[in-house]
């Protein structure tokens, strides 16, 4: 019951960037940059001075290793399966599969269901991520529910700023980005039920999430955070490392 409420808690953090959108429009790049890549590092913070770690002493380097690829492996085929968009320079939007998507004529609403289809599906091995890491200790699920909370307001702004506008209502927005958020919890249990069947699946499942967690970051976080501004990404990646490191 804590991972799924720790889980809905992250998941329906994306609906704050809608609430950002409507109150204070569009944080500007550096503010962003800043906020993904301290995300960025305590992602990778947790994934390695954490999750990796405990991986190895509850199985075996092996079972780690093994774990860590099919994590990264999972969501690189994601990747290049569904259709999904990155905002990886600035306000540029850089649209992968989108021919999956023809139907759409609108061209931001278009970008905007892209990057919704695609963080949606994302959001399930980062709900995995929190139910592994609570298996772990509480304490270590709680920052990973709090650093995937912290990347997931930004993705919400994402979702939320090409669907207004392409010029959908903002009730149908706050619906669609909750829905998308909705979906980590679905991936927490999913993930607690197949830690409930065996114990072996906790060591590779830490090691699974470390993988699905760095691959995230290096894909999408750090090149969003670079391409606003990187010398303040820099700045927040380092700064989340940092913060990372002292928590464990």
């Amino acid at each position: 019951m804590e991972g799924l409420i720790y889980s809905f808690l992250a998941g329906i953090s994306t609906t704050l960037g809608v609430v950002v959108l409507l109150i204070l429009g569009k944080p500007g790049n550096k503010l962003l940059a800043t906020f993904l890549g301290f995300a960025g590092g305590i992602m990778l913070a947790i994934s390695l001075f954490e999750l990796v770690p405990e991986s190895v002493e509850i199985g075996s380097m092996t079972s780690a290793i093994i774990g860590v690829l099919l994590g990264a492996g999972m969501m690189f085929s994601l990747d290049k399966i569904i259709p999904h968009s990155h905002m990886s320079s600035g306000d540029n939007v850089v649209v992968e599969n989108s021919e999956k998507l023809k139907q759409i004529d609108n061209p931001m609403k278009r970008t905007g269901y892209l990057i919704l289809f695609g963080i949606a599906l994302h959001n399930l091995p980062e709900g995995l991520a929190i139910g592994a890491g609570l298996e772990a200790s509480p304490e270590l699920g709680f920052f990973i529910a709090l650093a995937i909370a912290l990347h997931n307001i930004p993705e919400g702004l994402a979702i939320s700023g090409p669907l207004k506008a392409g010029g959908v209502s903002i009730g149908k927005i706050f619906l669609f980005v909750l829905i998308a958020g909705l979906m980590t919890p679905v991936g927490t249990a999913i993930g607690m039920l197949f830690l409930a069947i065996s114990p072996i699946f906790v060591g590779g499942s830490l090691a699974f999430a470390a993988g699905a967690m760095i691959y995230i970051v290096n894909d999408e976080l750090i090149p969003q955070a670079n391409g606003m501004h990187s010398h303040l990404a820099n700045a927040g990646l380092i700064s989340g490392l940092l913060l990372g490191l002292a928590i464990f």
